[in-house]
C-alpha cells in the first residue's frame, strides 16, 4: 500500500539530519520583514542546456549559485542556490529563486548565475548526511539586468554561459520570470526610487487573493506573522503541464504575546484567590494554620509568575523560541519553534489551493523535566493521594473544586452587572421613561435569574456547613420543623413588602447553626426581584390610567395628588436597595464557602498541588499560542468560504494534532504533558470582533477553567462574516491528538517497553473525532464539504482510522495520514509536532506536501522523489559560504570545523555510522591543516 511506501520514505530520510536544519538555523538569520502573503514577490526559474563537462566521459551533477549586484553598491552578494540535478548536460531545475518583498530589486539590479559541477555526489546515506563537504567545480556564469528580463518578450531570457575569463562558451542558461496566480491590473508594479541620483524602477510581481485585495489582508496578518522564508518550485504534472508551488514559512508574534497575556490573567486570578482566602474570617487554630501555610505557598508561586512576566517583557529579538532554549526557565511558557508552513499551489487546470500546517514543538514542561512522568501520570497519582489525606482536610472531587471556581467566577461577573442594571433602572425611573424602565427591568431580571441559578447547587450548602464547623466553638442545630400555613402566609406578606425583609446576620461563630438559613438568604434575592417587578408593573399601569384620565382636565388638587403618587424613583429606590442588600449577603456567604473549598484543594496537596498547576499552566500556554495562531490563519484563509464560516459558528472548528513522539524515556513524559495540554484546549472559545484601532493582536479574557480569545479583524474583513459571528457568538474548538512514534526510541519502546499510552491517547481522540463528525453531519448540509470530498468517503476514512488504531501495528503511519486527510476534508486546522519541531516534523511536513501534490494536483509520479528532495534540500537555502571565491575553479566549504562534528548522540543509533563519522572527521582535520 501507499502507506507502507510513505513509512519507508519517512524513516529512511530521518537520518538526513542536516537537510532538516532548514527548520533550525535558517530561522535565526531571517530579517524582520512583514509577512505579505501573495503580495509583491519577484521570482525566477532557471534551466541550462548543452553544458560542457571538464572531461568527455563525465556525467554532470550541477547546481546554480545566484548572486546579486545592487546598482548603487556594485558589490557581488551571494543570495541562494538551486538543487543539484544529476547525470545530465541539460539540467532542468525545479527550485526557483524568490526575492521577498523587502529585498531591493530594481530594473538596474544585476543578477549573476554561476553554474557548478559537484564532484562525486553519492546517493548513499553517509554522503547525504555530509553533503555540505562536497567540492564543486566552476563551469561558467552569466549576468543579466532585471529590467531586461521584465521587459523581454514572454519575460524570458536565454543567456550564454562562459568561463571566468569570458572566452570559452560552456552552454546556455534560460531564465523565466515566474508568476503565481492571477495578477492585478498591470502585470508589474513599478515604484520609482532614487539611488545616488540615479532613477531606478523597483520591480515586483503583484498578486491578490480571491475577493479581497492583498493590501486589505496585510495589517491583521502582519500583526501575528513575522520573518517569512519563501521557496519556489515548478513540478511537472501527469499531463505534462507545469504546476508552480510557493512554499512559505513564518514566525509568529503570538509565541510571546499569548503566554504574556495568559500569565497576566493567572496573576490576577491568583491574587483574587489569595484575597478570598484572607477574607474567610476567623477559623479554628488547625484551619487557620492551614490557611497561613497555603497563602504563604501561593504568594511564593505568585511571585514566580510575576518574575516570569517581567523577564518576558524584557525579551527582544526573534519572535520564536528555538529548540536550544527549551530548557530555559524564563522561557518555559513559550512554545518551541512555532511556525506557519504554507504551500500555495498554482495548477494549470485546477483552482489555486492553499495548504497550511502549524509546526511546533510538543507542548511540555521541559525545564521541570520528566523524571516522574508527565501531567497525565502526575495528575492521576496526585488525585489518588488526595483521597487519602484523612483528618488533615476535607476532600472535594475535581468536579466540585471546578464548580467552586465557576461559582466564584459567576459572582465576580454577575454582581457588578446586576448593580449596574439596578442603577439604570433608577435612572429610568427618575426620567419617567416607560420604555427605558421596561428594558432596564428586563436586563436586571435576566442577570438576577442567572445569579440565583448559580447557587442552586448542593455544594454551596455543604461548604457553608463545613465552613461553620471550621469556626471556633461551632454548635450544630437540627433542621427546623416544616412551617405551617400561617408562616407561609407571613412569607407572602413579606413578599408584598420587601422592605420588611430582615437582613440575615453573618455566619454565626459562637451560636447554633441553622442549616436552612442559607435557603432563606438565597430565596430573599428572588423575592426582592419579584417585588421589584410587581412595583414596576403597578407604576406603569397607573401611568397608563393617568394618561387616559388626563384627557379630562383635572383640578389643581388632583394634579398635586398625581404628582405625589407618581414619583417612580422614590417608590423603587427602597426595593432596589433591598435587592442589593440581599444580593450582598448571598455574595458574602457564597464567596466564603467556595473559598473554603479551594482552601481544601490547596491544603490537601501542598506543595504538589501548586507545582502541578504551574506545570499545567506552562503546557497550556504553549498549546494555546499554537491554537490562536492556527485559528487566526484559518479565519483569514476562509473569509470567502461561506460553508466554512457556517460550519465555524454552527459546529465549531476541528483542530488536529499530529504527534511524532516516542513512548520511550523522556518523550513518554512529553507525550503525557502534550495530551493534557491539548485536551485543556476544549475550555477555550473564540470570538471575532471588529478592531477599533491598529492593534490587531488577540485579546484573552477568562480564568483557568474557561478562556475567551477575541480575534480582531479590520472593518472590511469583519463585514464578510455571517451575522451570527458578528453578533459575538462564541466559537467552539474540538482538539484531537493522534500520535505515532517513528524514531529509533519508538523501536525500543515497541520491543522492550510499553506503547499503551499511545494506544489509549489515539483511542480516546478517535471518539472525540467521531463526535465532531456526528455533529457535522447533523448540523451541516452535505454540499459544505470541500470540493474533493467525492474522492473519499469520510465514513470510510473514519472506519479505516478506527481499524488501524485497533490493529496496534508497529509504527503505523497510516494513522497519521488518515487523521490528516480527515482533518483537511472537515476544514480543520493541522498541527505537526515532535520534540522540537525540527527533524521529524520537517520530514513529515514535506512528505505530506508532496503527497498532496500527487493526490490532489496530479504531480507526475516519476517526479515524486525528486520533488521531495527539493523541498528537503538545504542546498537551496544558500548553504554555500559567502567567503568562497566563485571563480577560483574550485568551491570548498570553509565553514568552521566544529560545524562538521555533529551531535554524537544522534550518531550512536548505529555503531557503523559512528565509525564512519570518526573517520571522516579525522580526514577532514588532516586535510584542513595539511
Amino acid at each position: 500500500m501507499q502507506f507502507s511506501f510513505i513509512y519507508q520514505l519517512l524513516t529512511k530520510e530521518l537520518v538526513m539530519l542536516l537537510s532538516a536544519f532548514r527548520y533550525v538555523d535558517l530561522y535565526l538569520i531571517t530579517s524582520s520583514a512583514k509577512f505579505t502573503i501573495f503580495y509583491f514577490y519577484f521570482a525566477l526559474s532557471p534551466a541550462c542546456k548543452d553544458l560542457v563537462a571538464a572531461t568527455r566521459d563525465r556525467k554532470l551533477n550541477t547546481f546554480i549559485q545566484v548572486s546579486v549586484v545592487h546598482p548603487a553598491e556594485h558589490i557581488l552578494t551571494r543570495y541562494s542556490s538551486t538543487e543539484i540535478v544529476e547525470g545530465t548536460k541539460d539540467p532542468l531545475f525545479l527550485t526557483g529563486v524568490t526575492f521577498p518583498p523587502e529585498y531591493p530589486i530594481y530594473e538596474e539590479t544585476k543578477i549573476k548565475l554561476t553554474v557548478y559541477d559537484v564532484k562525486d555526489k553519492s546517493q548513499d546515506t553517509v554522503s547525504a548526511l555530509l553533503h555540505s563537504l562536497h567540492r564543486s567545480y566552476f563551469l561558467g556564469c552569466a549576468t543579466f539586468r532585471v529590467g531586461d528580463l521584465v521587459k523581454s518578450k514572454e519575460q524570458q531570457l536565454t543567456l550564454t554561459l562562459r568561463t571566468s575569463d569570458g572566452g570559452k562558451t560552456v552552454g546556455t542558461i534560460e531564465v523565466n520570470l515566474v508568476k503565481m496566480g492571477e495578477l492585478e491590473e498591470g502585470e508589474t508594479d513599478h515604484i520609482t526610487a532614487d539611488t545616488q541620483d540615479q532613477k531606478c524602477a523597483l520591480v515586483r510581481e503583484c498578486t491578490a487573493t480571491e475577493g479581497i485585495s492583498g493590501k486589505d489582508n496585510l495589517p491583521s496578518l502582519n500583526a501575528v506573522l513575522r520573518n517569512p522564508v519563501c521557496k519556489l518550485y515548478r513540478f511537472p504534472t501527469s499531463d505534462n503541464k507545469w504546476m508552480r508551488i510557493r512554499e512559505q514559512m513564518a514566525e509568529t508574534t503570538l509565541s510571546f504575546h499569548v503566554p504574556k497575556e495568559l500569565i497576566n490573567l493567572h496573576i490576577k486570578e491568583d491574587m483574587r484567590r489569595n484575597q478570598e482566602l484572607k477574607d474567610l474570617g476567623e477559623l479554628a487554630p488547625h484551619w487557620d494554620n492551614m490557611r497561613k501555610s497555603v497563602i504563604a505557598h501561593c504568594d511564593q508561586m505568585l511571585s514566580m509568575y510575576q518574575d516570569t512576566l517581567a523577564e518576558l517583557g524584557k525579551h527582544t529579538g526573534s519572535s520564536f523560541k528555538s529548540s536550544c532554549s527549551k530548557g530555559e526557565k524564563t522561557l518555559e511558557f513559550i512554545p518551541i519553534n512555532l511556525h506557519l508552513q504554507r504551500m500555495h499551489v498554482h495548477s494549470p487546470r485546477l483552482k489555486d489551493a492553499l495548504y497550511d500546517v502549524i509546526t511546533v514543538g510538543a507542548p511540555a514542561a521541559h525545564f521541570q523535566g520528566f523524571k516522574n512522568g508527565g501531567l497525565r501520570k502526575l495528575l492521576s497519582k496526585f488525585e489518588a493521594e488526595r483521597r487519602n489525606t484523612g483528618y488533615q482536610c476535607i476532600y472535594y472531587s475535581p468536579e466540585n473544586t471546578a464548580k467552586a471556581k465557576e461559582v466564584l467566577s459567576n459572582i465576580n461577573h454577575l454582581q457588578p452587572l446586576i448593580s449596574s442594571h439596578a442603577d439604570l433602572l433608577l435612572s429610568s425611573a427618575s426620567q419617567r421613561s416607560p420604555d427605558s424602565l421596561k428594558n432596564s427591568l428586563k436586563m436586571l431580571s435576566e442577570k438576577t435569574e442567572l445569579f440565583v441559578h448559580a447557587f442552586k447547587d448542593q455544594l454551596v450548602r455543604s461548604a457553608l456547613l463545613a465552613l461553620y464547623t471550621a469556626r471556633p466553638g461551632c454548635v450544630l442545630k437540627k433542621p427546623a420543623v416544616p412551617r405551617n400555613s400561617a408562616e407561609e402566609g407571613a412569607d407572602a406578606q413579606h413578599q408584598e413588602h420587601p422592605s420588611q425583609i430582615k437582613r440575615q446576620d453573618s455566619i454565626p461563630h459562637h451560636s447554633e447553626y441553622d442549616e436552612e438559613e442559607w435557603d432563606r438568604v438565597w430565596a430573599n434575592v428572588a423575592k426582592s426581584l419579584n417585588c421589584l417587578i410587581a412595583m414596576v408593573d403597578r407604576l406603569l399601569e397607573k401611568d397608563i390610567s393617568n394618561v387616559k384620565e388626563g384627557e379630562n382636565e383635572p383640578s389643581a388638587a388632583d394634579c398635586k395628588v398625581l404628582h405625589t403618587g407618581g414619583d417612580w424613583y422614590e417608590q423603587l429606590y427602597p426595593l432596589v436597595i433591598t435587592l442589593k442588600d440581599c444580593m450582598g449577603e448571598v455574595v458574602t456567604r457564597a464567596k466564603q464557602s467556595m473559598a473554603f473549598v479551594l482552601l481544601q484543594e490547596l491544603a490537601c496537596g501542598l506543595p504538589q498541588c501548586l507545582m502541578l498547576t504551574l506545570r499545567r499552566d506552562i503546557v497550556f500556554s504553549q498549546a494555546l499560542a499554537g491554537l490562536v495562531c492556527g485559528f487566526v490563519i484559518k479565519l483569514h484563509t476562509g473569509l470567502h468560504d461561506q460553508g466554512f464560516l457556517q460550519q465555524l459558528h454552527t459546529v465549531g472548528l476541528l483542530v488536529q494534532y499530529e504527534g511524532l513522539l516516542s513512548t520511550y524515556s523522556e518523550e513518554a513524559g512529553m507525550l503525557e504533558d502534550m495530551a493534557v495540554g491539548i485536551s485543556d484546549l476544549q475550555k477555550v472559545m473564540f470570538k471575532v470582533i471588529e478592531a477599533k484601532s491598529e492593534d490587531f493582536l488577540p485579546i484573552i479574557t477568562g480564568r483557568r477553567e474557561h478562556y475567551i480569545i477575541e480575534v480582531q479583524l479590520p472593518a472590511k474583513m469583519f463585514e464578510l462574516l455571517p451575522q451570527e459571528i458578528k453578533e459575538g457568538k462564541l466559537l467552539r474548538m474540538y482538539p484531537v491528538l493522534f500520535n505515532v512514534g517513528i524514531n529509533e526510541q519508538q523501536t525500543l519502546a515497541e520491543r522492550f517497553g510499553d506503547t499503551t499510552l499511545q494506544e489509549n491517547i489515539n483511542q480516546e481522540n478517535l471518539e472525540l473525532l467521531k463526535e465532531y463528525y456526528k455533529l457535522f453531519t447533523e448540523k451541516m448540509p452535505p454540499d459544505c464539504l470541500p470540493h474533493f470530498q467525492e474522492q473519499n468517503d469520510l465514513k470510510g476514512l473514519l472506519e479505516s482510522l478506527h481499524q488501524n488504531i485497533q490493529a496496534k501495528k508497529r509504527k503505523n503511519v497510516e494513522i497519521m495520514w488518515l487523521a490528516a486527510t480527515i482533518c483537511r476534508k472537515l476544514n480543520g486546522v493541522r498541527f505537526t509536532c515532535c520534540k522540537s519541531a525540527k527533524d521529524r516534523t520537517s520530514m513529515s511536513v514535506t512528505l505530506e506536501q508532496c503527497s498532496i501534490l500527487r493526490d490532489e494536483h496530479q504531480l507526475h509520479k516519476d517526479f515524486f522523489i525528486r520533488a521531495l528532495d527539493c523541498m528537503r534540500s538545504r542546498q537551496t537555502q544558500g548553504a554555500l559560504n559567502e567567503s568562497d571565491d566563485p571563480e577560483t575553479g574550485c568551491l570548498t566549504d570553509n565553514k568552521p570545523t566544529s560545524r562538521h562534528f555533529y551531535p554524537v548522540a544522534l550518531l550512536l543509533v548505529s555503531s557503523h555510522l559512528l565509525v564512519v563519522w570518526l573517520i571522516l572527521s579525522l580526514a577532514l582535520l588532516l586535510a584542513k591543516y595539511q
